[in-house]
């Protein structure tokens, strides 16, 4: 008896070991593309040119939404200079509470009022939905969406009703600029050479930091590390107010408190100075 048991034991060892071989030559074989049946939020990719200190952007979202699942479909072009940056924030969209997982996204100001988001996001087909877990898989593309603050921010804060957290960051405006174009550049190469998504190594918040790090090794300083902030990003303003990236003098729990924008996002969603609006250093 001992004896077919330790057959057994041997034959699902097998088995096992044949199915992880399985798994990861199927893995190993998939490739990221740019050609499947998209959602249609995220059909049309931005690209960027550039012509001195001034960037053109195609395709930038600006959707119009009924509800969440329910929009009007609407992009822009539009050229900007790159000397104008004045303001950048870092956003924060925990999916429940602070020890869950969070998108984090940045937008840029410009001195004529002017903002623009880029959203580093998984890249959905049509019926696919986000799930932390399916990335062992290589299920998702990573896409980086460029948009529109009535688009991107008012979606999560007015239709969605998430909480949004919008904290302005503290770097001088010639690092804003180089942080600006470093996003765009790299929006530019997965529109033309894509890249799965991965909930640990390559997601929203790391893909914020990678930017960040190269600031930080031009200038000489410390890299920041992978860290549980960066795998539960609901905590990466721990990061940011750590290293005083966050312009506050508040604790950081009442910075998330004081800098969450939805009441104001719902009192001035059609105010044509909106982004001006919903900014909490403004008041």
């Amino acid at each position: 008896m001992f004896k077919n048991h330790h057959l057994k034991f041997v034959y699902f060892l097998y088995l096992f070991l044949f199915l992880i071989i399985v798994f990861l030559v199927f893995i190993f074989f998939q490739k990221p593309s740019l050609d499947r049946n998209w959602s249609l939020d995220q059909k049309i990719l931005a690209q960027s040119s550039f012509s001195g200190n001034i960037v053109s952007i195609k395709n930038i979202r600006d959707f119009s939404y009924e509800t969440s699942d329910k929009y009007e479909v609407s992009y822009y072009d539009k050229s900007y200079n790159l000397d104008e940056i004045s303001s950048v924030y870092y956003i924060i969209e925990p999916f429940s509470d602070y020890d869950w997982p969070a998108h984090t996204m940045l937008t840029f100001g410009f001195s004529n009022w002017d903002y623009l988001t880029i959203s580093a996001e998984i890249r959905k087909e049509v019926w696919e939905s986000f799930s932390a877990f399916w990335w062992i898989l290589n299920k998702y593309e990573m896409v980086y969406i460029i948009g529109d603050e009535n688009d991107l921010i008012k979606l999560r804060a007015n239709y969605r009703k998430d909480d949004v957290i919008m904290y302005p960051v503290n770097t001088s405006k010639e690092k804003m600029k180089t942080l600006f174009v470093s996003m765009l550049e790299r929006a530019n190469k997965l529109a033309e050479k894509p890249e799965f998504y991965n909930t640990i190594t390559n997601n929203c918040t790391t893909s914020i930091l990678q930017h960040v790090n190269i600031l930080r090794q031009w200038n000489n300083e410390n890299q920041i590390s992978w860290s549980k902030e960066a795998l539960l990003p609901s905590h990466s303003d721990k990061i940011a107010y750590d290293l005083w990236l966050i312009n506050t003098k508040l604790s950081l729990e009442e910075a998330r408190e004081y800098y969450k924008i939805n009441e104001l996002s719902e009192k001035y969603w059609n105010d044509e100075k909106y982004s001006e609006l919903i900014r909490k250093e403004k008041k």
